[in-house]
């Protein structure tokens, strides 16, 4: 077959089936090109899911009479000047409008300043009509209907109506995290209308922006983010890890006010959170990173939203390191979700709590069914006391050794009353501390909030130092591809630090000589090999110290105070004392919350007082 020239009609089809791949798509590109020129009030109108009608109206500069018709042309654009790693718009590559119109009937009335009156031009699957008059007021309306009809197959594999509606509202929400100063209506017959009022650009507005997108609660329960490293800056608002989701899509990310979905930083929030949430649970996010243009290409899909960084690894490391030091400044931190189901609870037709019987039958009837003696908690005998030699931090909680037993405690000290967690009052159902600040009740899991101190004082204890290893009899040869082999080499003191020591062994393998005590016996090949699929993926070896800490989460979980263990009130003030000098003790190594507080002023709502 001869090679020939494409029709233009066919290249502009081929190409919309790279960038329109649905109409959530349309929206994206047409929204850019509002903000890129300066508008201030975008409005978004929709029907069918976006397949039957998309309107896109801005307040913005204007097309220019003289270049309307290049608009719709391929490979034309205000936006990228000679030097293309320099990019400083979201729009750049010319071939959205032309791309749009050569499978829908598109409509483009635009008027500027100068302009006396406003001119419209039309294309109709590929077919472009001359300019005509129109009367518009400053800025540009794109009318694009009956997508895809000039390509049916395409429509075949649309979604539903409700599905294409939600994409959409997705899009919009994601870009109006990125620009609080620019208000953003959205309406149709196939939704529910959606008013993002424009806000001041700064924190504030940006925050009060994200309660918007992200919920009213999210602004209560987050922590901001704002570090620097090599020229890259990091901002941006993180969960606290007792307010979590089911899934991921409410991590919004931004590079230079892009918003991008990038596996590498959805892995490095993951990463960020490993230590204080379940697998199953997932933070909440919005993270803006600046950087130089040429130190990132967003040129990699034709869609926008990949990007590839120049140096990941920085990437990665700031967003774990910035994540993280923020979750350890934050101290005590509970969930307002936390207060708000306990409120529920409370009022009348909250769901009751099981009868559990006269108190003293309840805690000697326990007592035996756990094997615990009856006649009180004798420390130097228990099995569940910490585990020895992790430093003061694991046994400050059982220093004391009081006299007598005690199912409450005396009237506080007023100071004691001051700490975050204030003085214990009583322990409840031999597992729960009720504890009272100045002006709010606490109760403490004792259970989930000694297993997070264990926890950490087992973490501190293995990295502190290199750990501990076990020479293999015999060197475990591993075969793996060269490029694998030499990742594995470059990570070498790292993972000797962790106690796994290798190298070279010829090309296309290491030879294991060494594997951390902590594993035991361990499958070495398959370790090595997940150690080199996550070192070519993120050029890190976070793997290995993850599993690490499992280990040391498990060992907390069996070393700490358990359920239905009588505290004295020493105990319970110290456990209180340490927790509040634990960072990440809000949460137990399994995302759960360690406690729960009620402020007095939602006690006195509770009774009427207020």
């Amino acid at each position: 077959m001869p090679i020939r020239q494409l029709p233009e009609t066919v290249i502009n089809q081929i190409a919309a089936g790279e960038v329109i791949e649905r109409p959530a798509s349309v929206v994206k590109e047409l929204v850019e090109n509002a903000l890129d020129a300066g508008a201030t009030r975008i409005e978004i109108a929709t029907a069918g899911g976006g397949l039957n009608l998309i309107r896109v109206v801005d307040d913005g500069g204007g097309i220019p009479a003289s270049e309307l018709s290049l608009a719709v042309s391929r490979h034309c654009t205000s936006k990228l000047s000679d030097d293309i790693h320099d990019i400083r718009s979201l729009g750049f590559r010319g071939e959205a409008l032309p791309s749009i119109g050569s499978v829908s009937r598109l409509t483009i009335r635009s008027r500027t300043v100068e302009a006396d009156e406003a001119m419209e031009i039309a294309v109709e699957g590929g077919r472009v009509s001359p300019l005509r008059p129109a009367a518009a007021n400053r800025g540009t309306q794109v009318e694009v209907r009956d997508l895809f009809y000039a390509t049916p197959v395409r429509l075949k594999f649309m979604k539903g109506e409700r599905a294409e509606s939600t994409a959409i509202t997705d899009v919009v929400k994601r870009i109006a995290v990125a620009f609080p100063a620019v208000r953003f209506t959205l309406s149709g017959t196939d939704r529910t209308r959606l008013d993002l009022p424009a806000e001041t650009d700064d924190e504030d507005g940006r925050l009060r922006r994200l309660a918007k997108v992200l919920g009213e609660e999210f602004p209560k329960n987050a922590l901001p983010l704002d570090a620097l490293r090599e020229g890259v800056h990091l901002g941006g608002q993180v969960s606290i890890p007792s307010f979590t989701r089911a899934n991921a899509l409410m991590q919004f990310a931004y590079v230079n006010g892009r918003p991008v979905r990038d596996r590498q930083i959805a892995a490095a929030i993951r990463a960020a959170y490993a230590d204080v949430l379940p697998r199953d649970r997932h933070a909440i996010a919005a993270l803006f990173l600046t950087l130089d243009p040429g130190l990132v290409d967003v040129n990699v899909h034709p869609a926008k939203a990949d990007v590839r960084f120049r140096d990941p690894g920085l990437v990665r490391g700031l967003i774990i390191g910035a994540i993280r030091q923020a979750l350890a400044q934050a101290g005590m931190r509970p969930a307002t979700s936390g207060t708000a189901g306990m409120m529920a609870a409370f009022r009348p037709g909250g769901a009751p709590a099981p009868h559990a019987g006269p108190a003293g039958a309840h805690r000697s009837d326990d007592a035996a069914r756990r094997g615990w003696p009856s006649g009180g908690f004798d420390l130097d005998s228990s099995p569940s006391r910490p585990l020895d030699g992790f430093g003061e931090a694991a046994q400050a909680a059982f220093a004391h050794r009081p006299g007598a037993d005690a199912r409450g405690a005396a009237e506080p000290a007023p100071e004691t009353l001051r700490h975050p967690l204030g003085a214990a009052r009583a322990q409840v159902h031999a597992n729960y501390i009720v504890a009272q600040t100045e002006d709010s009740l606490v109760i403490v899991d004792q259970h989930a909030a000694h297993e997070r101190l264990v926890y950490e004082a087992l973490k501190q204890a293995i990295h502190a130092r290199p750990l501990p290893a076990q020479m293999l009899l015999l060197p475990e040869i591993v075969d793996l591809p060269e490029e694998d082999a030499e990742r594995l080499a470059s990570h070498a003191g790292t993972l000797a630090r962790f106690g796994l020591g290798l190298e070279r062994f010829g090309p296309g393998a290491v030879a294991v000589r060494e594997t951390p005590a902590m594993l035991g016996e361990t499958d070495v090949q398959g370790l090595v090999r997940d150690l080199a699929d996550e070192i070519a993926e993120t050029d890190s070896a976070d793997g290995l110290k993850q599993r690490l800490d499992a280990i040391a989460a498990t060992m907390a979980c069996h070393g700490s105070v358990r359920s239905g263990r009588r505290l004295k009130p020493e105990e319970m003030n110290a456990l209180l004392r340490q927790m509040e000098a634990t960072p990440g003790s809000a949460t137990c190594n399994h995302g759960r919350p360690t406690y729960i507080e009620l402020k007095l002023s939602d006690i006195e709502r509770l009774f009427g007082r207020h």
